[in-house]
């Protein structure tokens, strides 16, 4: 069974427009469900213990952000170059499939105005049909089940029905049958669950956030970009990324 993990990286809502972030994306890893309970959270333990002696806290970019927590140790420039290091290293060495849609705020609403759709929904739909693609290309023997991270209990709700509406009425490029042929299951679980595929998500939105926007590529992104899910000719866009609305 194949799982898609996801998360967010800035705010969905079109009301308000960061100038310094007028993007949200919604991305995330595919893994094996084996690989995922076995391997994965194995070696995420072993990389929390070795860094900071403990295995209890939860991997959350904000937090390390702000020095938060465990995150305090990253003052010190030898421990936050061997944290980074590390991560990396870590990012690099996992066996996941990314994809992820970002939604350029203002842009979206300036082409749509009020019809503009929420973008955590739109972005969801899109990564439905990209997961569902990809558990085709398995041979479509395997099922799959989509994780996403909890956000307040409205928002959770809104969520529970889109994914109602998606397996009742299908995309333009999927139909409801075959979602619900593909996808078993959308779940919302809490991010204090310490979940290793709900982490890795986690590092993985904020780099593709900061490519959307222009910014200056760090190291991780040249890690993510080889992680994308990619069409025949190895590109990832449209296939691993979609970025909206598109150029005209």
């Amino acid at each position: 069974m194949l799982i898609l993990f996801l998360d967010e990286s800035g705010d969905h809502s079109l009301n308000k427009i960061d100038p310094q972030y007028p993007v949200f994306v919604l991305g995330g890893c595919i893994v094996d469900r084996d690989y995922h309970d076995n391997h994965m959270t194995e070696m995420m333990d072993r990389y929390k213990k070795e860094l900071f002696g403990r295995e209890d806290f939860i991997i959350h970019t904000a937090d390390i952000s702000r020095r938060k927590g465990v995150f305090q140790a990253l003052t010190k420039i030898e421990f936050r170059e061997k944290f980074f290091e590390k991560t990396n290293q870590l990012m690099k060495e996992f066996d996941y499939i990314i994809v992820a849609c970002g939604i350029k705020k203002d842009a979206h609403l300036r082409l749509y105005r009020l019809a503009a759709m929420d973008p955590y929904m739109l972005s969801l739909k899109i990564l439905v049909e990209r997961f569902v693609f990809e558990i085709k290309s398995h041979g479509g023997g395997e099922k799959g089940i989509i994780v996403a991270e909890s956000r307040d209990e409205a928002l959770n709700n809104e969520l529970r029905l889109n994914w109602i509406d998606l397996r009742t009425s299908g995309t333009e490029y999927l139909s409801a049958s075959e979602i619900r042929k593909h996808v078993s299951d959308l779940q919302i679980r809490e991010k204090s669950q310490n979940i290793a595929g709900l982490q890795v998500a986690d590092l993985i939105v904020s780099p593709i956030g900061r490519h959307i926007i222009g910014k200056k590529p760090k190291a991780d992104w040249t890690i993510i970009k080889e992680k994308f899910r990619k069409g025949p000719k190895g590109n990832y866009m449209g296939f691993g990324l979609v970025v909206l609305p598109q150029k005209i």
